[in-house]
């Protein structure tokens, strides 16, 4: 069982930057990827960024540039930081640990981007 606990959303301005936190507890491990998806209202999760257990990393195209994945083992934790924020990129920010046969999802955290 894994649980995942997001912090760090909140209301910024445009331009401005948030570095969204996921602390993982349970069986989790370094050997497992973890991941940001964001969601607004009406539209499908979409991925942000994920992060390999040997720190490779992924991004959408969107988002490259501006954001960026970072982990650390130890503290069993995967940071989100976002730079040269839009009002685009307001949405509900979760943390995502895929498994074998299941995913992990943590209760998500608001990011408002508005001046």
């Amino acid at each position: 069982q894994v649980q995942l606990v997001e912090s760090g959303g909140g209301l910024v301005q445009p331009g401005g930057s948030l570095r969204l936190s996921c602390a993982a507890s349970g069986s989790i491990f370094s050997i497992h990827a973890m991941g940001w998806y964001r969601q607004t209202p009406g539209k499908q999760r979409e991925l942000v960024a994920a992060i390999s257990g040997g720190g490779s990393t992924n991004y959408a195209d969107s988002m490259k540039g501006r954001f960026t994945i970072s982990r650390d083992n130890a503290k069993k934790t995967v940071y989100l930081q976002m730079n040269s924020l839009k009002p685009e990129d307001a949405a509900v920010y979760y943390c995502n640990v895929p498994a074998v046969g299941i995913d992990y999802w943590g209760q998500g955290t608001q990011v408002t981007v508005s001046s």
